[in-house]
């Protein structure tokens, strides 16, 4: 079945045809539900509205140029999501229903997988909701698993191409032994009024210290940051920041290209030695770096000396979507392929 084109799409919400549910009531969870709505009903003592109990995942599909579809690293989605399940006091999403709704999800909406070439994809986003109605702090003893896809443009506008950061002190994303960890929507509430703030100053994206001693990098808005230097690939270790899936799958790209790998702690300054960076996550895969100002210090850290991306960068980002989109063998076998 041939997608569509989608080379003028840009990234965000677009109606597709169906969604797939399912709930958890009595202990256990039940059969897929197929929807055409967008709607779904909600008592208005449910827990996801007063006490903040749900949960969000983000992946994509791929139409490759022999029109299989390909979907990234399902797997590593559903045990991300149960460890936010652990953490936030909801009933953990076995894998084998996880992949089974996103692989339902994707066939009924086979037609809103973008052709390939257009750099567009198909963005899946499972959501999970507590559902049963009280008032009190505890958890639910109802859910709501649901998946909807949305074909997307690209995050940023330019697509693959240097963006420039600011640095916020007077903001806080997540709290060092908090929920930061956790892909719940209250993390991405706190980033909103320093991403507004960043957007008015000509910023691509807020870039956060950790919220402790701002000393040492968390990450660029809702964003992985790594930095190149010396033959290393080098990302920050954080209690308060999510652990990304592409970042992850770059940091086992680096290592399959000779580097070295570095998860620790990030100094700020030492911004100043990095050859070239990147913020990197689902949507934007890499979004290259230009420079980062922390204006509160007068400083401006450059990351690309002539505002294209570097090297590695480059070839980082190359490699990875050549595999999401099967032009680059799959040796790490991330990618489920789906006839449809």
């Amino acid at each position: 079945m041939k997608g569509f084109d989608g080379s003028n799409l840009k990234f965000g919400y677009n109606k597709t045809d169906f969604n797939v549910r399912c709930e958890y009531k009595d202990g256990k969870w039940g059969d897929i539900q197929v929807s055409d709505s967008e709607m779904i009903p909600l008592h208005m003592a449910a827990t996801c509205l007063h006490y903040g109990q749900e949960a969000f995942e983000g992946l994509k599909a791929y139409r490759g140029k022999d029109d299989k579809v390909r979907i990234f690293r399902m797997d590593k989605n559903a045990e991300r999501l149960q460890s936010t399940c652990r953490g936030m006091m909801m009933p953990e999403v076995p894998t084998e229903l996880f992949c089974e709704m996103v692989t339902k999800v994707v066939t009924l909406n086979a037609k809103w997988v973008p052709d390939y070439g257009s750099g567009a994809t198909l963005y899946i986003r499972p959501l999970l909701i507590g559902t049963s109605a009280q008032v009190g702090v505890h958890p639910a003893s109802e859910y709501l698993l649901l998946m909807f896809v949305t074909p997307v443009g690209p995050y940023f506008k330019g697509g693959f191409s240097t963006n420039p950061y600011m640095v916020t002190r007077q903001y806080d994303r997540s709290a060092p032994l908090g929920t930061g960890i956790y892909k719940v929507g209250g993390n991405y509430g706190a980033s909103m009024k320093a991403n507004d703030l960043a957007h008015k100053m000509g910023y691509s994206c807020e870039f956060y210290l950790d919220a402790k001693e701002k000393k040492y990098i968390d990450e660029c808005g809702a964003a992985n940051f790594f930095g190149i230097k010396d033959n290393t690939y080098v990302t920050p270790k954080s209690t308060s920041i999510l652990p990304s899936i592409t970042n992850l799958s770059l940091q086992q790209l680096a290592e399959d290209l000779g580097m070295r790998v570095e998860c620790r702690q990030v100094p700020i300054e030492e911004l100043e030695t990095f050859e070239e960076a990147g913020a990197c996550g689902t949507a934007a895969v890499i979004s290259p770096i230009e420079r980062i100002d922390d204006v509160e210090m007068n400083k401006t850290y450059v990351l690309s000396k002539d505002g294209k991306p570097g090297p590695i960068c480059t070839k980082l980002y190359e490699t990875l979507t050549g595999i999401q989109f099967g032009d680059i063998e799959d040796t790490h076998n991330w990618v489920t392929v789906l006839d449809i």
